[in-house]
């Protein structure tokens, strides 16, 4: 039966049973496709609560979204108006405006939340 995790104990026996139920190969809409859906939902929301994760650093995150998508680093001269604005921002003299922090949410998708950290 499922149940809300509370303590680390259940925790881990969620963690367990997850790994149990991937290593079989289960049909889509089965019982056990639905537990495991569940037990993720449930395990994921412990994990928010209990080990949270620090947001990105904003020029990290800018760096990190132009690898994933394969975006040359030149194309952010167009976002952030030209190559020295661009070098000041990547280098940290420069802190990223209003006007860059949508852009660069709009272009590059990046969570403005992100974007806006203090640095």
């Amino acid at each position: 039966m499922l149940k809300p995790l509370k303590t680390e104990a259940d925790y881990e026996a969620a963690l367990e049973r997850v790994y149990q139920l991937m290593q079989k190969d289960l049909k889509e809409g089965s019982r056990s496709a639905d537990e495991l859906e569940l037990l993720s939902i449930l395990v994921e929301a412990y994990e928010k609560k209990h080990y949270p994760l620090p947001s990105p650093h904003p020029i990290e995150a800018i760096r990190f979204r132009l690898e994933q998508s394969g975006i040359h680093e030149k194309e952010l001269n167009k976002i952030l108006g030209g190559r020295s604005r661009k070098s000041e921002i990547l280098s940290g003299k420069r802190k990223l405006s209003l006007a860059m922090i949508r852009e660069l949410h709009k272009k590059l998708n990046i969570p403005a939340g992100v974007l806006i950290a203090e640095y």
